[in-house]
């Protein structure tokens, strides 16, 4: 089994990775294989509504300069996926939300692609707006009949300075139980097939 998380933030392993990286440790420690891809640095345009992926059908976008399409296959071969974003102006940052548009559309006209992964959103906040950003991950994985998991409180941790949100303790703790909660979610769906 495998999960890949997706870290959206501009900063190269700040807060949001702190996060991602936290939960992932989870997974790792039940066997699951896990690998983070970080956004940050690689230029990601939004969709163009071309439609060409419902056209060509192939699972692939027709936007070819970037690494979205990396992106495509790493979340069609894996079991569980993780979306991690800083608040952003209360929402999600612009190169995570083009990920979400381009592989939602690519998942959509591919008969959905994603179908019964499992899917977490991760959000590093400063103090406020975390929550539509929350909401704006987790749409991505329920129009995609993904199956979101849940965690003992929202998957926020709050810092503004990299590194910083290691001192909310209780986001910290709500990364660990996320991390438990998609392995026995994987786990349980694995015995079932």
């Amino acid at each position: 089994m495998k999960v890949v998380a997706f870290n959206g933030s501009a900063r190269k392993g700040g807060n949001t990775a702190k996060l991602l990286n936290t939960a992932l440790e989870e997974l790792a420690l039940q066997g699951i294989d896990t690998e983070l891809v970080e956004l940050s640095g690689q230029p990601i345009s939004g969709c163009t509504a071309c439609f060409k992926c419902f056209k060509n059908k192939d699972n692939r976008c027709a936007i070819k300069k970037d690494i979205v399409n990396d992106c495509l296959s790493k979340m069609i071969a894996a079991d569980g996926i993780l979306l991690g974003s800083p608040t952003y102006f209360a929402d999600v940052s612009a190169g995570m939300k083009a990920l979400i548009e381009r592989c939602g559309m690519v998942s959509r006209a591919n008969g959905d692609l994603f179908k019964r992964k499992a899917g977490a959103g991760v959000v590093a906040v400063r103090r406020a707006g975390a929550i539509q950003v929350f909401n704006s991950l987790n749409a991505f994985f329920l129009i995609g009949q993904m199956i979101v998991v849940g965690s003992s409180y929202w998957n926020i941790g709050i810092g503004r300075e990299s590194g910083e949100v290691a001192n909310d303790e209780e986001g910290m703790k709500t990364m660990h139980d996320l991390g438990r909660n998609m392995a026995w979610l994987l786990q349980k769906i694995k015995a079932e097939e």
